[in-house]
């Protein structure tokens, strides 16, 4: 079968034969990820590191490979938001599967393990402040994915049902979707300490109305984060919001890549408070995944 060559204007790649966004090159790309939001936290990342192979940035998004422990590993910031992280796991995937010159997919898959760190807000007693969660369910309320065919192969419809049916959903135009994160990854990067708690994890395509925040406008559905602390289903309540996972683990399944997030909580819903500073904890979380990815 003749192979789909890709126009320039769908494959954006730099004169210099980097993809378009990251600037970076396919032999730049490890096959291990870490993803997190921050610039700046690709460096604190990396500092880890036994030495560097690459330090590249363009707006938003800055990468460093270099080796720990004798893992080769890549660290990449996405910005905030689905529509980054659309952007970020498309091109890692281009790096990795298509040839950039001849501007098709390669003959043999490539497959990356993408694990996410972020931060978020606590909405379960079991996921206070200081707390780190694993979303073994992304729940979107950001549509990305609707985006791609195919999505009901990835995606938990029963988990959507009960979800639509408990939330009683009056977001109109917006449906949410649920995906899972990658089983063995998921167990991996938790481990057996109880260190890390898995959860189901909200990912909003906002920081403020589409979490329950109000500021001077009014909320579509002034009880949406009441109903979600009271949604059960199968065992599972909804522990976390952010606004990446979902995203994060549509587009890699579809894909065939391994993806997850974990978070540090970093503010608590329901007890209304905030930790600004959590740096600590969240390099104690750093450190934990560089060791288990």
């Amino acid at each position: 079968m003749e192979k789909r060559i890709i126009p320039s204007s769908e494959l954006i790649v730099n004169q210099d034969g980097s993809i378009f966004h990251l600037h970076l090159k396919p032999e730049q790309l490890a096959d291990k990820i870490i993803l997190c939001g921050d610039p700046d936290r690709v460096g604190m990342i990396a500092n880890y590191f036994d030495s560097r192979e690459c330090d590249v940035q363009n707006r938003e998004f800055r990468t460093i490979t270099g080796s720990y422990k004798g893992k080769r590993i890549t660290v990449q910031s996405h910005g905030i938001g689905g529509d980054n992280i659309e952007i970020v796991a498309s091109e890692l995937d281009a790096l990795a599967n298509f040839d950039l010159e001849k501007r098709c997919v390669r003959d043999e898959f490539r497959q990356l393990t993408m694990v996410r760190i972020g931060t978020s807000g606590g909405l379960q007693p079991e996921s206070p402040i200081g707390s780190y969660v694993a979303s073994e369910k992304a729940i979107g309320f950001d549509g990305v994915i609707y985006f791609y065919s195919g999505t009901e192969k990835v995606r938990d419809l029963a988990y959507e049902k009960a979800l639509t049916q408990q939330l009683d959903w009056k977001i109109e135009g917006l449906k949410p979707y649920v995906v899972s994160a990658d089983a063995e990854l998921l167990e991996r990067i938790v481990g057996n300490d109880g260190r890390i708690i898995k959860g189901s994890t909200i990912a909003c395509n906002g920081f403020y109305a589409p979490q329950g925040r109000k500021l001077r406008l009014p909320l579509a559905d002034e009880n949406l984060n009441k109903k979600i602390e009271d949604f059960r289903y199968e065992g599972y309540k909804i522990t976390n919001f952010e606004m990446e996972s979902s995203a994060l683990s549509g587009i890699a399944s579809l894909l065939g890549h391994k993806a997850m997030t974990v978070c540090c909580i970093i503010a608590g819903r329901q007890n209304l408070n905030m930790n600004t500073d959590y740096k600590g904890s969240i390099d104690d979380l750093i450190q934990l995944v560089l060791e288990r990815i």
